[in-house]
């Protein structure tokens, strides 16, 4: 047995121990969600538009992120529109940034590696970075969708007469400890994952904010906050406003019975 296998099965059994029947979803969201990358890249190794692809897998992926890894219905489906509606004003918002950045393709760094292969398979790599840069992105709104609906709607259900505006505010107040505890999780992710390749950079005097390898990596982490940041609002708008409507549509009936 593999390294890796081994610690895919102690995932799935403190998942369950865990999470139970929703870390069992959340588990199997996972692994699906890894086949749909494989599978996306496979299409378009085999010519398929990188961008059809794109806005078809995006749906996709944040269904198997947020159904499967949420019990409730309610949340779910709130996470689901909000995260795909930021998801759409981000992808025009990554386009155009990767358009202006011209930082795609393979870095100097992968020279030594690729010599003697070709680097041109007839591919592109703009809208590849692009799709990179979309499919990065959705785990961190999606989490940061999922986090406000579900504060939200635990707020309405202790309090069920809550007005809209002061749903807003709780929103507020629980966005700002979704925003703190997201961009830390996104920036210690990206500097640990490069530690050992900024201190070989700053060891040996090399200027890092220009490669390639770097600055894909940091626009990254832009998008992901900036979709975050995005999120929350959303989220608690969309959230108080349905809640709102419930509780209107339920009075009505109260008053037509009575």
């Amino acid at each position: 047995m593999s390294t890796l296998m081994a610690l895919i099965i102690v995932l799935a059994i403190l998942m369950t121990i865990v999470g139970g029947e929703t870390g069992i979803r959340s588990f199997f969201s996972v692994l699906i969600n890894t086949l749909l990358l494989i599978l996306v890249a496979m299409l378009i190794s085999w010519g398929i538009n990188i961008a059809i692809l794109t806005l078809i897998f995006i749906p996709l992926k944040l269904v198997t992120i947020i159904f499967l890894g949420t019990h409730d219905y309610t949340v779910a489906k709130n996470s689901f529109y909000s995260a795909f509606l930021v998801c759409l004003i981000i992808s025009l918002f990554i386009w155009g940034c990767q358009y202006l950045a011209q930082a795609a393709g393979l870095g100097p760094e992968a020279g030594e590696l690729l010599v003697g292969l070709s680097q041109m398979p007839g591919l592109s790599y703009p809208m590849i970075a692009v799709t990179v840069a979309i499919f990065s992105t959705l785990g961190a709104i999606a989490e940061a969708a999922v986090a406000m609906s579900s504060g939200l709607l635990e707020i309405k259900k202790h309090n069920p007469d809550i007005g809209e505006e002061e749903l807003m505010n709780s929103g507020t107040a629980i966005g700002n400890d979704v925003l703190g505890t997201a961009m830390n999780t996104i920036l210690f992710g990206m500097f640990g994952s490069f530690l050992s390749l900024f201190l070989w950079y700053f060891r040996l005097g090399y200027t890092v904010v220009n490669e390639k390898l770097f600055v894909n990596e940091a626009l990254i982490i832009m998008y992901s906050l900036i979709g975050v940041i995005l999120t929350v609002p959303l989220s608690s708008f969309m959230l108080s406003r349905g809640m709102s409507k419930k509780g209107l549509k339920h009075e009505d009936r109260k008053s037509d019975t009575n």
